[in-house]
Formats: structure tokens, sequence, C-alpha cells
């Protein structure tokens, strides 16, 4: 069943709420109303709503994107409640977010849409944005604070205005004291928010006219006394409104009371040993201290688990030890350490348990890393009680700065063969392919569009045919193989590449000798079934989002496919949805993050526990390699303005229907001269753009099937990329016809509708749909007849344009990109011009570029009526197909 999700995505400064449509078991009507409430709120004040969003109770249903809001809300919340003296402050109140609160917000941060904008700086801001609302709240309102926060959740309680505090001393018998104070009004000018700490004692002068108020002041510690006989004993005997001395014994019954403190609502400073358990018994697991015999994910590391205490190793028989001795606390090798014999039993066991896990204390590199992953499942610890550390040893933690670090990586020289020149972020990402390569590391190159990760690819490639030679298998969508074919053609020329595409026949590896690089779709590498008998030296899979699915045949016939070494790439930030993740490593480096079991376990958790993401980041992060268009290393090395060739095949109907049209025309223009004969080029050329385009604009059909079309296919991949990062897309086409089926189709992809502009589009609404398209509603595409929208507009909220066919006029198409690269572009904008293989597409194409048969000057005064004057030799020679196909 199918029901809508909220979700938010990230931007540079803050983030957009929206829908997202997802498969459901069961339909809640009242989840339903919740989004659709909720998303309204966002939308008319998102600061305000988030806010509010704080209060609500926190969801399984919630998306992580929402969760993570509703994280940093409800934490500015609960710090708020925390805060003793903010009934004195109101308005006034100013909480800073410290640094190490930072890292926590930081290491909880969800794999979403954007995450790459969330930083210091970016929480900073939100922060700012909430102490902004609540300030706006309270300047009007008359009540108390805790009144203005349990009308929005009634289980909120603000903590009292007393502090217990417990601190060291020398005095040997007496090694800790005690002191209680309470906030109250300064009577200094200097004092900050003009509130003073002072010890209790003096809130029996400031009170002893007004009893209410004392006994007000006190009420937290009298709950608190109704449950521990210590505090008890001290509000009677008086000595609570004293600073006192503490024996050990003393000591650590108040350290183990805090939660009760605390719940009472009273706020407890201690030691941080004791917040932190940093003086806690820990397990500690060292892995990898000496190289291996091999590299790569099997190979076998050492492994040693050890105890240690205060940041000190100890032995097996001291922990013993440990547990024969009375619990409380002990100073030893002058730290004091808490003795607790149901958290000594825990670390002990688990300790057995990580001797089991490798009877002969060795580990493989990948059943190592997953450790780190999921230590305390694999060691059946189910709390936080216990802390487990693992430890890299000298070889694996100079493995792991390398993968860390990737600009660590040694620096490697490009072949001779090699026809290019790489960007700096180029040619550290071609080091690191190869440095991984190498190791027998398997990675995702997951740069950005536009970034070149082709170039990147073929660069290694001809570095490792140069060096080694071997068997590579690339395997990419249909609608690549043009572009594949084109920039080795162009960057690596001497490349000996065999294509396994249509029709194959039994083929030998083992003869075919010269053959470096073999070339396959995804379709073909299921049915090829010799694949599989080839150990290959290295699998690249392109658009590596096709095996997302773990369950598809195709994933699972990809994954059966033997070699050394294996690449993924993608633009797609494969983060996104956690189960595609896992079907990713589990072809790059299998085992690295367990079953799906496992790791479905793992996930379930996510909401629970916010820091695990930073556990899993730590994992996979390393193998990954992900530059954006964004970071500031990178734009200073890219154009503002990127223009890109996507080369598509016609499909078996548009190859029939393409041919057909040759032979009529053929011998129609025999028969034909003059005036005429014009008439039938320009027409012809017409219908071989509507072929081109997709097989039922040519036919006058309606439904636009997109594996008929090798345009809609890579139209496809393409807007999957743009919307899996929110980003928008405007798509030009001479042919108002196409406007609509083109929409359509990209509806399917977006999951919502976009606009259609054409000549037909009343010139007021072509002015609300580029405010609308511009504004902070998600509006991913625009369909524009390049006629209508090649001038006149400004819609600069988009950062790519699509040219679906050509007008085969520069001038003209270089100002529908105009549209979105102009003044106020604050991107870089991404230029794709679709040509078909083997058609006058390209054939035209190939004479713009080249400028030697056709001026483009020549172009701009005459459009295509140039064509006519060709003979009917040329002419045909222009329009069959020329190629593979």
């Amino acid at each position: 069943m199918e029901t809508k999700n909220l979700i938010a995505y990230f931007k540079e400064e803050g983030f957009t709420i929206d829908y997202e449509t997802i498969i459901t078991k069961k339909f809640s009507e009242e989840t339903s109303q919740f989004t659709q409430e909720w998303y309204q709120r966002f939308k008319q004040n998102k600061y305000e709503a988030l806010f509010y969003f704080g209060f609500q109770e926190k969801s399984n249903d919630f998306s992580p994107s929402i969760n993570y809001l509703h994280y940093i809300s409800s934490y500015f919340i609960d710090t708020l409640t925390k805060q003793s003296d903010i009934e004195l402050t109101r308005e006034q109140t100013n909480i800073p977010l410290q640094e190490e609160e930072i890292d926590l917000l930081l290491e909880s941060l969800p794999f979403t849409i954007g995450m790459e904008h969330i930083t210091s700086s970016w929480l900073l801001y939100i922060w700012d944005q909430l102490h902004h609302i609540f300030q706006e709240a309270i300047s009007s309102y008359e009540g108390t604070i805790e009144s203005f926060l349990t009308q929005y959740n009634a289980n909120l309680h603000l903590v009292g205005r007393v502090f217990f505090h417990l601190v060291e001393s020398k005095d040997e018998l007496y090694p800790f004291a005690f002191l209680a104070t309470y906030s109250t009004k300064s009577k200094s000018s200097k004092s900050k928010n003009n509130v003073a700490h002072v010890p209790l004692k003096n809130a029996l002068l400031e009170y002893q006219d007004d009893r209410n108020k004392l006994l007000h002041l006190l009420s937290t510690i009298s709950k608190a006394a109704n449950k521990s006989n210590f505090i008890s004993t001290l509000m009677e005997s008086g000595e609570l409104f004293s600073s006192i001395k503490l024996t050990t014994t003393e000591a650590y019954i108040f350290l183990s009371e805090i939660a009760l403190y605390e719940e009472a609502g009273i706020l407890c400073r201690v030691p941080n040993w004791w917040k932190k358990k940093s003086n806690s018994l820990r397990l500690s697991i060292s892995i990898g201290e000496k190289q291996p015999s091999q590299v790569g994910m099997d190979a076998i590391l050492s492994f040693n688990p050890s105890f240690i205490l205060a940041d000190d190793p100890i032995t097996l028989e001291e922990v013993e030890q440990l547990l024969s001795q009375s619990e409380g606390l002990a100073l030893i090798k002058g730290k004091w350490v808490e003795i607790n014999h149901n958290q000594l039993q825990q670390v002990l066991d688990a300790y057995q348990k990580a001797e089991l896990l490798s009877q002969d204390g060795e580990l493989t590199l990948a059943e190592a890393m997953r450790l780190e992953l999921n230590i305390n499942n694999q060691l059946g610890l189910h709390n936080d009680d216990v802390e487990v550390q693992v430890k890299n040893g000298q070889w694996l933690s100079t493995i792991k700065d390398k993968l860390i670090h990737k600009d660590k990586v040694e620096s490697h020289t490009l072949s001779t063969t090699f026809s290019a020149n790489l960007r700096p972020y180029q040619q550290k990402g071609f080091d690191w392919l190869l440095s991984m390569y190498e190791l027998g590391f398997g990675v995702c190159l997951a740069d950005d569009m536009g970034l070149g990760k082709t170039v990147q690819i073929i660069a290694m490639l001809e570095s490792i045919r140069v060096q080694k030679g071997g068997k590579i298998l690339l395997i990419i969508p249909a609608s690549l193989i043009g572009n594949w074919q084109k920039e080795i053609q162009r960057f690596a020329p001497l490349m000996n590449v065999k294509i396994l595409h249509g029709k194959i026949q039994e083929i030998d590896f083992q003869s075919n000798k010269d053959n470096f690089l073999y070339i396959t779709t995804y379709g073909m590498a299921v049915r090829l079934e010799q694949l599989k008998e080839v150990n290959w030296d290295l699998i690249i899979l392109d658009e590596a989002q096709a095996i997302k699915n773990h369950g598809t045949k195709q994933t699972k016939v990809i994954k059966q496919l033997k070699a050394s070494s294996r690449i993924a790439m993608t633009g797609t930030p494969i983060e996104n949805k956690l189960s595609d993740l896992w079907s990713l490593f589990d072809f790059l480096n299998a085992g690295l993050l367990g079953t799906p079991k496992e790791f479905t376990t793992f996930t379930k958790r996510l909401n629970d526990n916010n820091q695990d993401y930073a556990r899993l980041r730590k994992i996979v992060n390393p193998f990954i390699l992900r530059r954006l268009k964004t970071d500031r290393s990178i734009i200073s090395d890219l154009p503002e303005k990127t223009e890109i060739k996507e080369y598509s095949t016609l499909t078996k109907k548009q190859i029939i229907l393409y041919t057909t049209l040759v032979k009529e025309i053929s011998t129609k223009l025999e028969e034909v001269e003059g005036i005429q004969r014009k008439g039938l080029v320009l027409s012809s050329i017409m219908k071989f753009k509507q072929i081109c385009n997709h097989p039922d604009q040519f036919l006058g059909q309606e439904e636009f099937i997109s594996k008929y079309s090798g345009k809609f296919e890579r139209l496809k991949e393409i807007c999957e990329t743009i919307y899996e990062k929110r980003e928008r897309v405007l798509i030009f086409t001479q042919f108002k016809e196409m406007t609509e089926p083109l929409s359509i189709f990209l509806e399917t992809i977006f999951q919502k509708k976009g606009f259609v502009l054409h000549g037909g589009t009343p010139v007021k609404k072509r002015n609300e749909m580029v405010e609308q398209f511009n504004g902070e509603e998600y509006i991913p595409y625009m369909v524009l007849s390049i006629k209508a929208g090649g001038v006149g507009l400004n819609l600069t909220a988009a950062n790519h344009v699509i040219h679906f066919d050509r007008w085969w006029n520069p001038a003209v198409e270089n100002q529908a990109t105009d549209r979105a690269f102009r003044i106020g572009q604050t991107k870089n904008v991404m230029v794709y011009k679709f040509v078909t293989t083997g058609t006058i597409e390209e054939k035209i194409d190939e004479m713009i570029e080249s400028k030697e048969q056709l001026a483009g000057d020549i172009l701009s005064s005459t459009g295509e009526n140039w064509i006519t004057e060709l003979d009917n030799k040329e002419l045909i020679e222009l329009f069959s197909i020329g190629g593979d196909q």
C-alpha cells in the first residue's frame, strides 16, 4: 500500500520539507493527518514549526531526515528544561551550543539527502533560529516558562534552581567534598544574564520572610529526600546547607544516586571521570598489529583482546582480583575507579566471547572491520554499560590511514598513451583508484554528476593495461554504450575493447588475449553464462544503483562473477537508502556489513540510537570517494558551465522505423525535384528526429514506453540522480507535442509533477510558473519548447539543462541554456546534449563540432535548409545508420 511520508532535505543554509511516497503494510489515518498537518506548518514557517515539532513524541514512523530535525529540536527543548535560571532570564535566555554538543549532533547525522551540508556552521544557524522562535514566543507570554512548555508537552518539567556539587579533595579520610547551591538574581551588574549561583544556606536569609518561596525552592530536595536516605539525613541534620566532607563510601552512595536526584529536578556537578565512565573497566580488542601475507578483504589479521582500567592495561588475574573486593570507589594508580561486580562480570564475559570469535587469534580484514559496526551484539552485550574499544594495530592503522585520508595515497604517473590532462581532483581520484586496486579493495567512485568519473576510470584502466594487462569487465546500462565508446576512443585510443551486446555467439576468452576491456550491459550480463567462467582482474559497474535491490536476479548474477577487485560508479548519493548501501557493499566487499539479517538488525536500532550512524559511516567512508561540485576545493577547478554529450543508441523498434524511412526516401528522391524535393528532405529530417526521440512520436501514438527509446532510458538515468539530490532541471525540445509526454514520464521519476511551457502557455501563467519554479517548494523540472522557453525567462533554480533533441543552431541552444546559466545562478550548471549514435543527429553534430564542412554562421542564417542542397548520394549517406547499433 502506498502512503506519503514527511521528509527533509538539507541545503547549505537550512532545509526544505517535502513528501516521499513509501510502500507500507498498513495505512494509518492518524499518521496521514499528522503528515499533512506538519507539512502545512513547515510550509508556513519552517523554523517556527521546527521549534514546536520538538515537543512531539518521537515516532518510528519518522523518516531518518525528519527524525534528525526532531532530534535537534527536542535536544534544544530538553536543554531549555535544564536551565535552572530560565524563569529569571526568560526571553533573555541564551544557551550556547558547546563544541562537544556539536560533535554529538554531527555524529547523529543520518544518511540522507543533502547530508554533506550539515556542518558545525549549519547547526549553529539552526540553533540560532530555535533561540529566536523561543525568545519571540516568551516575550509575549505572561505565564511561567514551565507552564509554556507543559502546554505543548505535559511530560516536560523544568529542573529546580538547586545544584549538588561533588569534588575531590586531598584529605585521605575524607577524599570528597559536597556542596549544595542555588541560582538567584544577581546584585552585580557584571553578572551574566543577571543571575548568580550561591550556597544554599543563603536561601535561608533571602527567603526568611517568604516561607512559600523557600519551600518552592527546596521542593526538588524534598522529592529527592523521599527516595534517598542519604539526602534525607543531610536535610534533617541541617548539613545540607553547609559544605561537608564525605568518605569514599558516602561519595559512592551520592554518585550511585545521581539519576534519582536528576529525576527530582536537581542538577548535579560531578567529576568528569564519573560522567564519562572513563575510569571504568573496558574491553580493548587490538587487530592487525603485523602485516599479513596478503592484502584485500580476505587478509588474515592478528586479534588480541585485553582489559583497560583508567586508561592503563590490566591482566585477567587483576580483573578477577577486583571482583573479590567490595563494591564502591577505589584509588588505583592515583585514579578513582568504580568497582561494580555486575559491570566487571559483563566485561569478563565479553572478553571470553571475544576469544571465542577467533579461536586461533586471527580474523579476516572484513571480519575485523565488521566488529566495529556491531561489536556489542557479537559479544552478547545489549546495553551501553560496558565499553568495548576496537583498536587498530600498527599495520592496520597504516592501511586505514590511507583509506580514510585519501589525499595521502601514493601519487601515480599517468600513462603516456592516455590523451588528456586531468584536473587536480581528478588526478587524486586516479591515484586513489589505482592504489585501492593494488590493495585489492572494492571501492565506490561516487563523484557528483559532471566531475568526470568516466575519465578517471579510463585513466586508471589505461595505466593497468600498459603496466600489467589482464582482463577487465565493465558492466553498464545499454544507453551508455555510445558514451563509453566515444570516451575511450578519445582518451585511450590504443585500448583494445570488445563490446558484448546484441546477438553474441560463443566467446573464447582464452584465445582473444589481445582484448583487455570487455564492455557489456546489465541485461547481457544476466544472459552471458560464460562471464562466470572468467577470473576477472577487475569488474567495474557504471550506474551501480542498478544492483541496489539485492533480491533481483540481475543483482544476484552480477555478484556471482569472480574478480580480484571491484569498482562501482554512481553519481547518486548511495547512502540515502541503507538497504541499497548494503547491497552495493555486498558486491564491493562481501561480508563487510554482515549478512542481510545482521544489517537489518543494526538499522532498526538507528532511530533509537542516532550515534550508530557515526559507526556505520566509519565503516563505509574509507571505500567511498565522493566529491561534490559545492566543495570549495573542487569548485575552483570547475568551469561555471559544463557541457556533456550524451550518446544514446537506437532500440530495435527505432532501428526498424529508421531504416524503413531511409528506404522510402531513397525511392522518393529519384521521383521529385525542386521545391517538392526540398519539402521532402525537410519533412524527412523531422521524421528522423521524431524516431530518435521515441517511436511513438513518429507513429502518433501516446504510450511512450521508455524501453523503446534510447533517449528516454538515458533521460531516466540522469533524472534519477538529479532527484536523489533534489536538484532541478530544464528539458528543452523543439517539438511542442513532446512536452506533455516528457512531463508525464518525468513525473514517474520525480514522484511529483513539474511544469510544461510552450507557445500556447499564457504570459500570466508563464510568470507564475517562473516564480514557483524558483521558489522554496520543490518543483523538480520544467519541460520547455525551445522557441517559447529560449528567451525572456529567468530559471536559475535549475542547475541542470537537457537538450532532448537538437536544434542544430548553437546560438539558439546557448540562448536556451542561459535560462539557467545567467546572473543570479550560484551553482555550476550541467548542460546535457542528447545525440543518437549512427544517425543524422550524430553526423550533423560532428559537422558542427569540426566546423570543416559547416560553419556556425551558415547554420545560424539558413537553419536546416543547407541540407537540401546536398545531392541524393550525400543525403542518403547522411540519413543512413552508421556505426555500431
